[in-house]
């Protein structure tokens, strides 16, 4: 996501990383390129430049490093977008479609791949797998925090506004990943205002 796309990535800067940081580190960047599957444990190896014994005292196996890495997306996505809403906006309402805005600017950054955790779903499909859930939280938790916003800006019904809320986002992602369109996104918050509008405004958008 434009900042925090994994090649841009500065955060620890200053302290040397360990093994285990620089494993996670290189294993996102080539899921976020290449995908899970086809990413094998040979090329993870050879691009971090360290040995599999290495490889296997930090994680058991390839999925435990894909939820490593996922964890480590889940809290890197999570704090860049609750910083561009909190920036763009100056009050709940604002940040909430504020989100949107940040949607757009990541629709535009050159290394747009999709949704890490969208794809990871698709290529773990059963619920029971722990990549498969490690990706479903994210946007549960991601959820929540859009909720407090929403319930913040007086919405009525904060439950279901978010669940609309949250559709129009990955629906937005979805369409900006498959077909290339980068203004899915602004499409997206012009039907999120309705939604907020009649949420706290009333159905007659604050009409007397």
């Amino acid at each position: 996501m434009v900042e925090i796309t994994v090649e841009g990535d500065k955060k620890g800067q200053g302290r040397p990383r360990s093994r285990r940081d620089h494993l996670i580190e290189t294993a996102l960047d080539l899921f976020h390129r290449n995908g899970y599957h086809a990413t094998g444990i040979e090329k993870i190896l050879s691009t971090a430049g360290v040995s599999k014994p290495t490889l296997y005292r930090h994680f058991d196996s390839k999925d435990e490093l894909i939820v490593a890495a996922l964890k480590k997306w889940d809290e890197d996505s999570r704090a860049w977008l609750a910083r561009e809403m909190e920036t763009r906006g100056t009050t709940p309402r604002e940040q909430v479609l504020a989100l949107y805005d940040a949607l757009a600017d990541w629709f535009n950054d050159v290394g747009f791949q999709g949704c890490m955790f969208i794809n990871a779903t698709v290529e773990f499909a059963e619920r029971s797998n722990p990549i498969h859930q490690m990706a479903a939280q994210h946007k549960v938790t991601f959820a929540a925090y859009v909720r407090d916003l929403v319930a913040a800006a007086g919405a009525d019904n904060p439950d279901e506004v978010t669940a609309q809320l949250m559709l129009l986002m990955e629906g937005a992602i979805i369409t900006a990943h498959t077909h290339g369109l980068s203004d899915a996104a602004h499409r997206a918050r012009s039907i999120a205002e309705g939604i907020m509008v009649r949420a706290i405004d009333g159905a007659d958008g604050g009409s007397p």
